[in-house]
């Protein structure tokens, strides 16, 4: 079968499209998947470029998400049938995450625990479904299992165009929020306003704390108390201590990750003198994946799918992620 293989760590020319990847064979407590759709996440491009601490058994087939038909029943597997429309919860309880320590979804048939699947609703897509766990399913628990905003809330998103920030917009807008989104372009920003976002913030060019301290903060004895209620942040890097000066009395800073750096520069000063609150959040449970499919189905919630690339695009497709170039999801049919 065809898969996309990573022999070694490094640049996105080492990842391989191989035609005659062995198909996997259902084993005990497993079942094997006809991937319909798998999609990327910045996460994959970390895989490729090797993490510290983290030991890739290479070669390895990439990607975290995906969703298809059950193809094989391994021994001792009981409640599913051949055929069944599933989503994968991408940790495997005893391995660790697939296209990771384990091949993932950018190839045709993938071996997965039964204990990873979730049933579909018929109105979701194989596309849709695939484009949720890492991305979407981290701004479900972030924002909805830890019940971190509420209606009305003054919002940033950092990194909005991406598939944990178009997630988060998404959300928050159906929590009620104002949602200031952050992005590098005037497309970007575009394409989030017609998404929900109530404005957006270029921040290629705008000092975006100064510019959230001066449009929402309160004068206070020649200085400002904050500005907004929430600054949602999973970059990291020199962005965390600007999200802390442009919170007002009482935020909250949510983290979920750390693309740009996860050892920034702190300030003390700000967390106690503004009574801020720093609220991290990890992961995703199946109960979080169930809820987001519903919205899907009930029509109150639309995944931002950029691009749907064929299994031969799909390096093509990392490579827009990694550079930025998308907005929302890409997805691979393999």
């Amino acid at each position: 079968m065809r898969a996309l293989l990573l022999r070694q760590h490094g640049g996105l020319e080492n990842l391989e499209l191989v035609e005659d990847h062995p198909k996997p064979v259902a084993i005990e407590g497993h079942v094997v998947i006809r991937v319909r759709a798998s999609s990327f996440n910045y996460h994959d491009v970390f895989t490729v470029k090797g993490m510290p601490g983290i030991k890739v058994p290479l070669p390895v087939v990439i990607g975290l998400d995906m969703a298809g038909e059950i193809d094989e029943l391994g021994p001792g597997v009981h409640g599913w049938k051949v055929g069944e429309r599933v989503l994968v919860n991408p940790l495997h309880k005893k391995k660790g995450l697939m296209g990771e320590m384990m091949d993932g979804g950018m190839q045709e048939y993938c071996l997965v625990a039964a204990d990873q699947l979730i049933q579909m609703p018929d109105r979701v897509t194989f596309e849709e479904a695939a484009s949720l766990p890492v991305a979407y399913g981290t701004a479900h628990r972030m924002l909805i299992t830890h019940n971190t905003v509420k209606a009305g809330d003054k919002v940033i998103v950092l990194g909005a165009s991406g598939g944990v920030g178009t997630g988060c917009v998404a959300l928050c807008k159906q929590l009620g929020a104002h949602v200031i989104a952050c992005a590098s372009s005037e497309e970007k920003m575009s394409r989030l306003r017609e998404m929900g976002a109530d404005e957006t913030i270029d921040y290629s060019t705008t000092d975006w704390s100064k510019w959230a301290v001066e449009k929402y903060g309160k004068p206070q004895r020649r200085t400002y108390d904050g500005g907004v209620d929430v600054v949602i942040n999973f970059t990291g890097g020199d962005t965390w201590v600007p999200s802390l000066r442009c919170l007002k009395r009482g935020g909250k800073l949510l983290v979920c990750g750390a693309t740009a750096g996860y050892d920034p520069k702190e300030d003390l000063r700000y967390i106690w003198s503004f009574e801020l609150q720093v609220i991290g959040s990890n992961s995703f449970y199946d109960e979080n994946l169930i809820a987001l499919m519903q919205m899907i189905e009930e029509g109150t919630m639309k995944v931002a799918i950029d691009k749907v690339v064929p299994l031969e695009g799909a390096a093509e497709g990392l490579r827009l992620i990694q550079d930025r170039k998308v907005i929302g999801k890409v997805v691979v049919t393999p």
